[in-house]
């Protein structure tokens, strides 16, 4: 490979790095085997060891070809799925054996050895999905944010494979009619607990659930399907184990230089993103997974500790890691044009979605985390008091239109002490169904794209728990089924619907219909797209109204194509099954309106009927 990208790799541009460094199969002389290469400028004496020399440090010395600390050796002989690491004396005169930063795979946990891997020729299938793709602006996404070690548990102390994980998703998935799958991070991490956020490997892809291929595979049949999968990243930190990047040579090569800025508020290492050779490895693995994976979107994880140290915005902006993520975004939305790069980002920094040429950081989506706060506190209150945060549930739009939203109901909200998403609502059990169906119908009413963490869909009561599968019995229970086919038919209707999602960061799109009536919890908002109109009421009391003004723009008429409170979903069936017409004038000086059904705590979306051609 081009000795010219190693200079890149120094100078911070390199987006290819994983082509050259690492361990590459190769044919020299007609002898196949596999050259090492390693960038450790404060190492001596460097050798590989494995299971293919016996571990002997003496047998495999490797040659330093270039002064500014690139080491290189072909070893013949090496096949697939040997162990190995890097033996050196680092620059505190001590000898380590480190993992290869770049390997493509790795040991299964407790073990930590890097293993060979021919990364080349998987034969994909997916021309016409590749071809056909784009990063969703006038398209639904509808995502399903999963973490597969718990989806479906462990076969005994195995866990499934990406294929076997595949088999269970796919139909899964095109039953409830998701458009994306959001894996939590699938690099290499020793412990479980922490999801993957805290790597070890960033270029290898996570062995609890097999090899590369089997990924690509679990991909590649996601395409064949039409469903997109988006991938966590963490750039912001690693796993501070001693095997791995830690004081990688002796020195700080990956993390910062100053002890204050080492650690990070989850222990890790911080990546000193403001370091070149950090910023081409970094960005070289997301583009590796882009590349050798057809990945669909990239979710970076913790945007504002890259904004601001420790996410605080009282020390200041973090201009090196700010140019890293102009970096990032440009290198890669420039080699894959149709890559969705989605931050996950709960500051209120200005511009993370605008491009990059109007001085904005060039992500496509931002995680709207105002949004999931303040909507979570609200549904959580006694309806009593709704009336006192009634603009919790205004405020979002008032700033909507600032970046490219999405909307999450993630992970992070449904563990450590912080209550399932059924068991924040407030009342009594039937009353939390309900006020579940009326969130859920109002994160699809609202604009901007979705996602909701797996077991939201079925209600799950219990906290999510990475050790243990998801709590699938409850479905044996009438309302869980009913509010899980609820979601199924809310996923349907946003990807049939064009109202919902063509044009929605558009503010012409978006009108309150009903926004200051406090005293009775009530909302009402209509979406346009061209000649269609939707109208989504929201009433956030149990107080049931036989018939309730809403206002509308239009004299026209509007039949319901969606009502949570169907006995069907587990309501008590108040629902408008006739079409209802529109008279001029009514309260709130809205030019018409129709009176509706308002059931207790339901959620409603009316569409206006278009006139017939004579």
């Amino acid at each position: 490979m081009a000795y010219g990208l190693f200079y890149d790799y120094l100078n911070g541009y390199c987006i290819d790095a994983f082509k050259y460094l690492g361990h590459h199969f190769e044919t020299r002389d007609g002898v196949k085997g596999v050259v090492f290469r390693l960038y450790a400028p404060l190492a001596e004496d460097v050798s590989v060891i494995g299971d293919f020399n016996s571990w002997n440090i003496y047998a495999s010395k490797m040659n330093k070809i270039d002064e500014a600390g690139l080491y290189e050796l072909f070893i013949p002989g090496v096949n697939e799925y040997q162990s190995y690491k890097f033996h050196f004396k680092n620059a505190k005169g001590k000898y380590v054996d480190k993992i290869d930063p770049f390997a493509f795979f790795s040991e299964l946990r407790p073990q930590s050895c890097s293993r060979t891997f021919d990364i080349e020729g998987f034969p994909w299938d997916d021309y016409f999905y590749m071809n056909k793709r784009d990063r969703n602006f006038s398209s639904p996404m509808a995502i399903y944010e999963c973490h597969l070690g718990s989806f479906k548990g462990k076969d005994g102390e195995r866990f499934f494979s990406y294929e076997e994980m595949a088999d269970s998703l796919i139909p899964y998935l095109k039953e409830m009619g998701y458009t994306h799958i959001e894996l939590l991070p699938i690099v290499q991490h020793p412990f479980d607990g922490s999801w993957g956020y805290q790597a070890t490997g960033f270029y290898s892809a996570d062995s609890r659930y097999g090899n590369p291929k089997q990924l690509m595979s679990f991909v590649n049949r996601m395409h064949q399907e039409n469903i997109g999968v988006i991938v966590d990243f963490a750039p912001v930190h690693f796993a501070s184990d001693n095997y791995a990047l830690k004081n990688y040579d002796g020195s700080p090569l990956y993390e910062y230089s100053n002890p204050k800025m080492r650690i990070s508020s989850w222990g890790s290492r911080q990546f000193d993103l403001g370091k070149d050779p950090v910023r081409s490895f970094l960005i070289s693995a997301m583009n590796y997974f882009a590349t050798y994976f057809h990945i669909d979107g990239i979710r970076v994880d913790a945007v504002s500790n890259i904004i601001y140290p420790d996410g605080d915005s009282s020390k200041g902006i973090n201009q090196g890691a700010i140019e890293f993520t102009k970096r990032m975004n440009s290198l890669l939305h420039n080699r894959h044009s149709s890559l969705m790069m989605i931050a996950e980002d709960s500051s209120s920094f200005y511009g993370v979605t605008k491009p990059l040429e109007y001085g904005g950081l060039g992500f496509d989506y931002k995680w709207d985390l105002g949004w999931m706060n303040d909507t979570l506190k609200y549904y959580s209150l006694d309806p009593i008091y709704k009336k006192w945060d009634h603009n919790k549930l205004t405020f979002s739009m008032a700033y909507f239109y600032n970046e490219n939203f999405l909307l999450p109901l993630s992970h992070d909200e449904v563990v450590h002490l912080k209550g399932s998403l059924i068991n924040k609502m407030h009342g009594t059990y039937e009353e939390k169904f309900a006020l579940l169906r009326n969130l859920i119908a109002y994160q699809y009413g609202h604009p901007g794209k979705k996602l909701s963490f797996m077991g939201n869909e079925i209600a799950s009561f219990d906290e999510w728990n990475e050790k243990k599968s998801l709590p699938w019995e409850v479905l044996n229970y009438p309302l869980h089924q009913g509010y899980k086919r609820m979601v199924r038919d809310l996923n349907l209707i946003y990807r049939h619907e064009k109202t919902m999602y063509l044009d929605e960061y558009n503010p012409s799109s978006f009108s309150w219909t009903m926004v200051d009536n406090a005293s009775q919890s009530v909302f009402a908002f209509i979406r346009k797209n061209q000649d269609e109109t939707l109208l989504f009421v929201y009433n956030m009391t149990p107080v049931f109204y036989e018939e309730y003004d809403v206002g509308v723009e239009e004299k026209s008429v509007y039949e319901e194509i969606f009502n949570s409170d169907k006995a069907v979903y587990g309501g008590d069936d108040q629902y408008n099954g006739l079409p209802l017409t529109a008279y001029k004038g009514g309260p709130e000086n809205r030019p018409y309106h129709i009176k509706i059904k308002l059931g207790s705590f339901a959620a409603m979306i009316f569409k206006k009927k278009k006139k017939s051609r004579k």
